[in-house]
């Protein structure tokens, strides 16, 4: 049967057969993410997922969404689109380990100026390559071409997630102590949060210093800027297996000060120590350019922490040797202590 077609529709500047055309191009990328559990192909009105709740007395979904902010107009103005889908991706599946779960599955939305049909399924193959990494499923999506609302070669991106995990393992902040340690895994760079700062420190919307080579970055700052966010899920996923981790915390916008309270009860401190890891370049270079006070920065970037586990101090070298496993490089950055539910940087 042939396809809808309205000309009509087309004039008012929506194409409906480019979303189809989008579909079909895609449908190798989202292939590539199906695992145990998928209980449909793309197409139908409800993505569907059959969860295997084996071994579980008391199974607990956990959910999660985000986007990915103003770091899109990056990726317009350097017309690179496969990488933000897996910052989508991550955004989501980073917050649901949080909890102690494992993401199953995960949905996009695509709202644009204009149906392009390449550019849409070049954004698509970066979600799929995100959810490949995760061990989760892209199961549905939505791509809603909106003339008049934004721009014909802008759009925005936002997805959902739904991960698993037992009631009686969820992580509970609650059993922080003093004395525990606080770990930190390294962050590939900005991740997705604070570029509006960034972009009005760099000056972006000239277009000009996105292209330029920066000695001490190593690439161009446009390059640097896009790297998408680091996922996580599957190494911290193998140190839960083998660690008793009591809490953790996703490193994302409001960075440290706004972050790390969220893993801990208000009768505590994270007592942060300053040279206990490597701060990206990144982020000394927008601290300089920007003319940003340190506090600034720790309450806007991760700093090149992109996440954080909190555990008893005897199971530092598990934990540890586990992230080196898995290619994680993870530093003890600092320590709990009683007090105000505050966060402590500290020289």
């Amino acid at each position: 049967m042939d396809k809808s077609y309205s000309n009509s529709y087309k004039e008012a500047g929506v194409d409906v057969t480019a979303g189809y055309k989008a579909v079909e191009l895609m449908k190798s990328h989202v292939a590539r993410t199906k695992i145990e559990g998928v209980a449909d192909d793309i197409g139908g009105f409800g993505g569907m997922f059959i969860p295997n709740m084996q071994g579980m007395k008391k199974p607990v979904f956990v959910s999660g969404t985000d986007g990915v902010g103003t770091k899109v107009k990056l990726a317009f103005m350097l017309d690179k689109h496969d990488t933000v889908g897996i910052d989508c991706v991550a955004m989501c599946v980073n917050d649901i380990i949080c909890t102690g779960a494992k993401p199953l599955f995960f949905l996009d939305y695509i709202a644009c100026g204009k149906n392009i049909p390449e550019k849409i399924t070049s954004i698509v193959k970066g979600v799929a390559d995100g959810c490949v990494e995760s061990g989760c499923a892209l199961i549905g999506g939505e791509t809603a071409e909106h003339p008049g609302m934004m721009p014909v070669e802008e759009y925005d991106l936002a997805g959902f997630s739904v991960g698993i995990v037992d009631e009686e393992k969820i992580l509970n902040k609650e059993d922080v102590q003093e004395g525990d340690v606080i770990i930190g895994l390294a962050s590939s760079g900005v991740h997705s949060n604070g570029f509006s700062l960034v972009r009005k420190v760099f000056d972006i919307e000239k277009g000009e210093s996105l292209n330029q080579y920066a000695d001490r970055l190593g690439k161009p700052l446009g390059e640097a800027l896009l790297t998408p966010t680091k996922l996580y899920v599957k190494p911290v996923l193998n140190v839960l297996e083998k660690a008793k981790v009591k809490s953790i915390a996703h490193v994302t916008g409001g960075g440290f000060y706004e972050n790390l309270p969220r893993a801990y009860g208000k009768e505590l401190n994270a007592v942060v120590k300053k040279g206990s890891w490597p701060v990206l370049e990144i982020f000394k270079l927008i601290q300089e350019k920007g003319n940003i006070p340190e506090h600034d920065m720790f309450n806007t970037f991760n700093m090149g922490i992109g996440m954080v586990l909190i555990a008893d101090e005897s199971e530092k070298d598990t934990i540890l040797n586990s992230l080196k496993e898995d290619g994680i490089d993870a530093y003890v950055i600092g320590h709990m202590e009683k007090g105000d539910h505050s966060v402590i940087i500290e020289d």
